[in-house]
Parts: C-alpha cells; structure tokens; sequence
C-alpha cells in the first residue's frame, strides 16, 4: 500500500484519482478548498481549506504531513478560463498563473520533508502549454501558465533527482468536467485511470518527461 496525497480532489478528474488509488488499496490524503459530498464518502483522510494559491499553504502543507512519508503526490488542482486578445483579463491571467503554475511548487515544497528516496511527484499540466503544439491560440493565462508549470515540473525533476524523487508532466486528455463546461472526448474516469497509470510507470530514468494520459510523449 502507498501513500497518495492529491490536490483539487472535490470534482472532476481530482476526485476521480481519489477514488480509483483508493480503490487500488492505496491511502489517500485528499486536498482541497471544499470537500464535495462525493469526496466525503470515497472514506478517504480529507483535508480541506487547501488553497494553492495561497503563499501560506506550503507551511500548512508542511504542519498536515510532518512525519508522514508520502509515496505520490499528484498536484491536480488547476483553472480553466479561455480569453481572448479582444477580452484580455489579466486579472484573470494571473489566477491562473497563481493556481497552474506556483501552485505545484507551494505544494511540492510543503511536503518535501515527506518526500524520500522513490517517491514521485506529477503535475497534472496540458498540451496547451506546449509551444509546439499550440496551432490555435487564445486561452492565454491557461497554455502560459501550463507552459510555466511545465518548466517548473523539469527544474523540480533535477533538483528532486538526487533524493530518489522522480517527477512526471502529464496531460489528462481533453476531459468532460465541469472546468470544460462539459465538454471534452474522455470523461474524467479515463483520464484518470490513464494518469495513474503513467505514474506506475514513472521511473528517474524517465524523471521531467510530458506525457499524455494514453501513453503518448508530447512534445515541449
């Protein structure tokens, strides 16, 4: 059995992982502003009033898990908002930013003490943030924040490596949640039996490398 701490774990995709590493025998420590009524009976540790986007949530963090070893840390908890050039918010850019981009590295760094040598670390991220791949444009604060965690993700994957920590980009498919309004060509079930899946398989050798959920390598 290993331990699982996952962020953003009220809905979606979040609550989705809880639920199936659960299901897998794993324990599971679920984050979150507010716990859902479907996150109180998946008869998991929750702990709610975790903001990523506070600056104070990495010392939280550190307090909730001090001599707690955590196995996998999946930072799951994102936002989605689609501006456009005409309707540049950057207000809300910089939510995004706050939440997708710093947020992982808040709450990476508040459970460092409880990160050892083969524990893993993945940043539900997505192809939206890949340059490469952007044949569309818009959505700004979402594929430039993507693009900042992803960055992020590498950095943490060679500062982590000599600890035995190993960190993964993963890309959750296109998803029906309510973060896309429904719309999506996977529900959240898929997407997240095929994370946990990508993390099984996430060894140092394959440490700050961006996957999609079905196995594909993406491209930066």
């Amino acid at each position: 059995m290993a331990t699982y701490a996952i962020t953003g774990t009220n809905r979606g995709i979040g609550l989705q992982l809880t639920r199936q590493a659960k299901a897998a025998g794993h324990r599971v420590i679920a984050l979150c502003r507010t716990a859902s009524d479907a996150l109180k009976e998946a008869d998991v540790e929750v702990h709610e009033g975790i903001d990523v986007a506070d600056d104070g949530v990495t010392q939280t963090l550190a307090k909730i898990f001090e001599g707690e070893s955590v196995d996998v840390l999946i930072n799951n908890a994102g936002l989605l908002r689609r501006e456009t050039l005409e309707d540049l918010d950057l207000d809300g850019i910089r939510r995004q930013f706050e939440i997708n981009a710093l947020g992982p590295l808040r709450v990476t760094k508040g459970l460092l003490g409880s990160l050892g040598d083969g524990a893993k670390v993945a940043i539900v991220t997505s192809r939206m943030g890949s340059i490469a791949d952007n044949t569309s444009g818009g959505a700004y604060g979402y594929r430039m924040s993507k693009t900042a965690v992803n960055m992020a993700g590498v950095s943490l994957a060679h500062d982590l490596k000599n600890d035995g920590v190993a960190v993964m980009l993963v890309h959750p498919g296109f998803v029906r949640t309510e973060m896309t309004g429904g719309n999506g060509m996977i529900e959240a079930e898929e997407s997240a039996r095929g994370i946990l899946a990508r993390i099984d398989g996430l060894t140092l050798e394959k440490t700050g490398t961006f996957w999609h959920q079905n196995g594909e390598a993406l491209p930066w």
